[in-house]
């Protein structure tokens, strides 16, 4: 019966310190901006916007965010903070990137606690 009791208060703490113990990694989305010659484009403007998706009509993303690229070409959006922990999946973004007259749009999948990347043409 003894044995039965510290089970029942051991089971529940170790729980509670194994689900306390899960650290958060980052989630970050990499937005690299070539030209048409697949060169790097450096002070080129990257937003990235949520969509209503037409097959989930509640699934409204309230996002927009604006960078300018480094010198490597790449926007790095940190979304670390806008994830919460246990969260399924984080959003689909559209990304829309120009720098004078060229400009390119795709679409990123951000997952949660990755760094997640994708590729953007910009064209006259």
């Amino acid at each position: 019966m003894k044995i039965v009791y510290v089970l029942l208060l051991f089971i529940p703490t170790a729980l509670i310190n194994l689900t306390s113990c899960v650290k958060e990694s980052d989630t970050i989305a990499v937005i690299q901006i070539r030209d048409t010659s697949n060169v790097a484009v450096p002070d080129a403007r990257v937003v990235l916007f949520g969509v209503q998706n037409p097959n989930y009509p509640n699934s409204f993303v309230e996002r927009y965010d604006t960078l300018f690229t480094n010198q490597s070409g790449q926007a790095i959006f940190n979304y670390t903070e806008a994830y919460k922990l246990g969260q399924a999946g984080f959003a689909v973004l559209e990304i829309r990137a120009k720098k004078g007259v060229l400009e390119g749009s795709g679409t990123i999948r951000i997952n949660a606690q990755e760094t997640n990347s994708a590729t953007v043409i910009i064209e006259p």
